[in-house]
């Protein structure tokens, strides 16, 4: 099962190229503050502008440092339904434990044409799948009587919902089987999902502070929910700064600052403008990452 804190991973760059030594140790950072699971290649891994290649060398330095310790959920969705058949095959041959499709982008598909894409996947690759709904990325909505036709898959047994909507979320969780999945998208809204029945969430500040997201979640698991809340309060801010501009340009900036990673994205991507960045470093001390 797929659970706790899973982490929307960074993808570093040196002179353009990926920098498996600087993936494998933030790998390695992120499991020794206890995250439960990782996910390569998606959103804030900048997963658009990674080519075939990348993908896969992302997603096996991730298995194999990984070494069956946390769930490796490998991002490999497209709007081409066959481009994501392919990455989620050649995932599954890697190791991952599972694989994470952003809806069409871009196609603007019916909610049929959503429908069948995923149960084409699901029919063509025998892994753990979970849906992936962002609309502020995709321009399309997965509503939740889609999501719940599509729970009755055996290899759909998820879904990261990040429409920033707890109300939908409620209504995916109530539509679907109870052993279906749902994983928080928005860490703004971490813990009142995991109050109405989330597993967990797929987290972009858990790259700068994993052992605090960590902890929250195991805290809420334990039944300590006013101590999982008082730590979902103090994140708040952070949660916000990690979204000054547009995800990942203000966390890998952060992990940079930090020393993690090289300062170095991919076109169309820009570096921080000077104003964010500056509120982001004040953020970043306020929290004790920089001096």
């Amino acid at each position: 099962m797929f659970k706790g804190s899973i982490v929307a991973s960074v993808t570093p760059f040196d002179n353009g190229k990926i920098d498996a030594g600087r993936f494998t140790a933030h790998l390695e950072w992120l499991i020794e503050n206890g995250t439960q699971g990782i996910v390569p290649c998606g959103s804030t891994g900048e997963s658009a502008t990674l080519n075939h290649e990348e993908h896969l060398e992302l997603i096996d330095i991730s298995v194999k440092t990984a070494n069956g310790r946390v769930k490796i959920i490998a991002g490999t969705g497209s709007n081409s339904t066959s481009e994501a058949i392919a990455l989620t095959r050649a995932a599954k041959d890697l190791g991952a434990d599972g694989a994470l499709l952003i809806s069409p982008y871009y196609n603007k598909p019916t909610q049929e044409g959503v429908y069948r894409h995923y149960m084409t996947i699901a029919d063509s690759a025998d892994i753990q799948q979970i849906l992936y709904n962002v609309p502020g990325r995709t321009a399309l909505n997965v509503l939740p009587a889609t999501v719940a036709r599509l729970a009755g898959h055996p290899n759909i047994v998820g879904i990261k919902e990040a429409s920033g909507s707890v109300g939908q979320a409620i209504d995916v969780l109530a539509l679907c089987p109870d052993d279906f999945i749902l994983l928080s998208g928005d860490d703004f809204i971490n813990y009142p999902l995991l109050a109405v029945g989330s597993s967990g969430s797929i987290s972009v500040t858990a790259n700068i502070l994993p052992g605090k997201m960590a902890e929250m979640h195991n805290l809420f698991f334990a039944g300590k929910h006013d101590e999982a809340l008082k730590l979902h309060m103090e994140m708040r801010e952070l949660h916000h700064a990690m979204f000054l501009e547009t995800n990942p340009i203000p966390v890998k900036t952060a992990a940079a600052l930090m020393g993690k990673i090289n300062e170095e994205f991919r076109l169309p991507l820009s570096p921080m403008a000077e104003g964010n960045r500056t509120k982001l470093e004040e953020i970043l001390r306020r929290y004790g990452l920089i001096q």
